[in-house]
């Protein structure tokens, strides 16, 4: 039997989860809702379904499981909300800003055995699971040294700057998550440094633009994250992983992989433009996962305690650039 899903919110990632559960075996997109009733009401006609309240969602019976992409800020209450009304759920990151209010979040979702998966959909990637594979597999020995490149191609307005929670809770955060799903071990310690060197507001704002982190685990490995605001030649996605007998690497993918070669040299097509092109693959490949953890009863992944060490991460990187120093990890 399929799997009927509400759609919370019709925005831009909505729009990107829409098509994802459109696209999944064993999923139907059964309702939408939305602050703005035109905007629930072309995007559920796209896929026929209906336009309803969160309150009628969650009352509704022919409704399984929920996708939440409504502004940070009302996550964990939603998640609670769904928790207690027997859905499963699908959160885009992160569950909130504070580390307590996830905590205390994830709390009820545990007392409650509900069904919750956090969206860091660059797992799913099929080029990031090909390194994950390969360092599973073992072709490059024992991994030492992690390093992760992520720039977009430009800043967004100041008014999403102030409701994001800032770059390394918004943007460094799938980072984050990512130096966990290759390193394979958790982080003792963070360094971070930014600065702002695209867009003077974002610094009125107590924000940056441009930042490096340097994370260390136990034993010993260690990861670089390269984050900027600007990329001029595109959505710059790229990670590379150095092993005890080698190294895999990821490198930037094009919506067209072509070289051409003349005598004034050799040219290929521009990046993607930004995440909802680069990462389409993992969209649908991360909605069919929630799917099947539903049908089978499984524990999906990423988890809610995924969306958390990676909140701490973002917390002890703020911490690390307000005192110029490494944090430890049992800091934050």
């Amino acid at each position: 039997m399929a799997v009927n899903v509400a759609l919370l919110g019709a925005g831009r990632i909505g729009k990107v989860h829409a098509k994802a559960i459109g696209a999944a075996a064993g999923a139907t997109l059964v309702a939408v809702a939305d602050a703005f009733p035109e905007a629930a009401e072309t995007l559920a006609a796209a896929y026929g379904a209906r336009v309803s309240t969160i309150d009628e969602i969650a009352a509704a019976g022919d409704v399984d499981a929920v996708v939440i992409c409504t502004p940070t800020d009302t996550h964990a209450d939603l998640i609670e909300k769904f928790a207690r009304a027997g859905k499963a759920i699908f959160c885009e990151k992160p569950v909130d800003l504070s580390l307590d209010r996830v905590k205390a979040c994830l709390k009820t979702v545990e007392d409650l055995g509900a069904t919750l998966m956090l969206g860091f959909n660059r797992r799913f990637d099929p080029h990031f699971r090909a390194v994950r594979a390969a360092i599973d597999e073992g072709r490059i020995g024992d991994v030492e040294m992690v390093q992760i490149t992520s720039r977009d191609p430009g800043a967004p307005p100041p008014s999403y700057i102030t409701s994001s929670g800032g770059i390394f809770r918004d943007m460094t955060i799938h980072d984050f998550d990512m130096a966990r799903f290759l390193l394979g071990d958790e982080v003792t310690t963070v360094y971070a440094t930014a600065s702002v060197l695209v867009d003077p507001e974002i610094g009125k704002l107590g924000d940056y633009d441009s930042a490096t982190v340097v994370l260390t685990t136990a034993s010993g490995k260690q990861c670089s994250i390269s984050n900027s605001r600007r990329a001029t030649y595109g959505y710059d996605q790229r990670i590379e992983v150095h092993g005890s007998k080698g190294v895999v690497s990821a490198e930037n993918q094009r919506p067209v992989s072509i070289e051409v070669a003349t005598e004034a040299g050799y040219t290929r097509p521009p990046l993607h433009d930004f995440f909802m092109t680069r990462y389409t693959e993992a969209y649908a490949a991360e909605i069919t996962a929630f799917v099947e953890a539903i049908e089978t009863g499984t524990v999906p992944s990423p988890s809610g305690e995924d969306g958390l060490k990676a909140l701490a991460l973002a917390e002890a990187a703020l911490k690390s650039i307000a005192e110029r120093r490494a944090v430890g990890m049992d800091e934050v």
